[in-house]
């Protein structure tokens, strides 16, 4: 066998790579085993036709081939990575490489093309790429998500020595003097709006408070149709789908309520001419296509709008916080980020579904014992429903104890203007002092957050010594890092003079 017999036998053998030759223009004139291989045409089907026809048809319309045989010819070689069509219509990554062959005097009478099929290179350093902008978001999100919690905690003590004050401002002010009245109500509007603010703020990051219970979907749905047809407008329909017969979820009720509202109120404004939402409920079961949730019974709450909807990009960072749609002045961002804390709180997901001039559909996954709802069950902000009755508090002494100044100054006042004896720690190590020393001390209103002694060990040092005073812990946290005794009562900070009435009601009926 010649030279030539011998090379050409090895190039028609090699199956790894797609070799074969084509004239100037282009045309095949042969094939080894490879290219068969790889493309998937046997050599009678494919020599004499153009090799244009392995690029895609957005390559051949930028004109991509006959780019490759010019550069082959004027610079010597032409090397590229890009999609090629094999016969069945399939696409795969490649690695291409085109050479003149020259006769003798020089000239160009045809080219070696060379094709690897790279597909799982490019499929191992794309999974690589997501996965490594999966961790750098997860990283980003956390570090964020610390920094948030940390300003969340400061502005909720700003917004709890203002609303107490503001609070006993408004008592002293004559009723007549309106000017004033109405000033003072602008401020407690904005105090409001800023716990709203904190409260979203803590979803995302993960830290606020919930109270986990059992809720009846259809009940709680049911109660707030007037809130959500309202929030709507005239211009929209709400249509409900929710089953009579679903189990019970395991969430925060309230949060579940602001949840939806957020939804209702962001599928409003996707659709400006008006349009129709509908709230649809299923049971679930995971695993779930897309979702990554552990093995268990869920229920999937979807609102689904008729409204223009999002593009990819736009739907890849609608839960990211801040990123807003809506334009300057018109949303904080916040609203999918303390949808998506709820969820992942409370151990679920939201998913996302939506196409430019589409609609929305956003699915909030949470998990349920798959049992049929208990009709006596209701939500968690109903049940904590309880009559403000006047009680006697003269004489009671409470110790109030926060390392913040303000809070520590505007809560005491607070409770003296209720009717209570007032002693102040402004921490943990004072007040376990002043418990020592003196046996009057009814109650103890204590806050969490605090250098050397937190209110959580304060709370169990107290309990050791004095089991019979009860004890208020105050956070804006969910994160405490240890379960709370049960003889504990836990509040959200900012809280209202009529939230703390409630709960100090409470204590006090329980020593009285």
């Amino acid at each position: 066998m010649s030279d030539e017999s011998l090379y050409k036998t090895l190039v028609e053998s090699i199956v790894d790579y797609a070799i074969y030759m084509i004239d100037r223009k282009g045309y095949v004139t042969s094939w080894n085993a490879g290219a068969q291989r790889i493309k998937g045409y046997r050599a009678d089907e494919v020599i004499g036709k153009h090799f244009s026809n392995f690029y895609t048809e957005e390559d051949r319309k930028q004109g991509l081939p006959d780019t490759a045989l010019r550069t082959a010819d004027t610079e010597g070689r032409f090397e590229q990575d890009g999609w090629r069509v094999r016969k069945d219509g399939s696409r795969f990554w490649a690695h291409v490489t085109i050479d003149p062959i020259r006769d003798e005097a020089g000239k160009v009478v045809g080219f070696a093309k060379i094709t690897r099929d790279n597909t799982e290179k490019k499929q191992s350093e794309s999974a690589l790429a997501r996965a490594q902008q999966a961790l750098f978001q997860t990283q980003k999100f956390e570090s964020l998500g610390q920094l948030t919690g940390g300003v969340a905690h400061d502005f909720n003590n700003l917004l709890m020595a203002m609303t107490a004050s503001l609070e006993l401002i408004s008592k002293r002010i004559p009723q007549n003097d309106e000017r004033t009245l109405q000033l003072l109500l602008n401020i407690t509007k904005g105090a409001e709006r800023g716990a709203v603010l904190v409260q979203r703020m803590l979803a995302f990051a993960r830290r606020q408070e919930l109270t986990i219970t059992s809720v009846d979907l259809a009940f709680l749905i049911q109660g707030m149709v007037g809130l959500l047809e309202r929030a709507l407008g005239p211009a929209g329909t709400l249509v409900l789908d929710i089953p009579d017969q679903l189990p019970a979820m395991h969430t925060d009720a309230h949060q579940l309520e602001s949840a939806l509202l957020n939804l209702v109120v962001n599928a409003r404004d996707a659709m400006p001419n008006g349009g129709t939402i509908t709230i649809q409920a299923r049971q679930e079961f995971a695993p779930m296509p897309g979702v990554e949730l552990r093995s268990g019974k869920y229920l999937r709450i979807s609102v689904i709008d008729s409204g223009w909807g999002m593009d990819e990009r736009t739907v890849l960072r609608a839960t990211e916080p801040f990123f807003t749609t809506k334009g300057v002045g018109n949303g904080t961002g916040l609203g999918l980020s303390m949808v998506q804390g709820l969820a992942e709180q409370s151990g679920g997901k939201v998913r996302i579904s939506s196409r430019l001039g589409s609609g929305t559909t956003v699915d909030l996954i949470l998990p349920t014992n798959g049992s049929l709802r208990d009709p006596d069950v209701r939500p968690i902000a109903q049940q904590m429903e309880r009559p403000d009755n006047e009680m006697n508090r003269t004489g009671l002494v409470v110790l109030v104890v926060d390392d913040d100044e303000l809070v520590l100054s505007a809560t005491s006042a607070l409770l003296d203007d209720m009717g209570y004896r007032v002693l102040e720690a402004s921490g943990g190590k004072r007040a376990l002092e002043l418990v020592a020393r003196t046996p009057v001390i009814d109650l103890i209103l204590t806050d969490q957050v605090m250098p050397e002694i937190t209110g959580l060990q304060l709370a169990n040092a107290v309990h050791a010594i004095r089991p019979d005073i009860p004890i208020v812990l105050a956070s804006g946290f969910s994160d405490i890092g240890t379960p709370v005794p049960k003889h504990i009562y836990r509040m959200t900070k900012p809280y209202s003079r009529k939230q703390l009435e409630s709960a100090l009601n409470t204590l006090v009926a329980k020593i009285s």
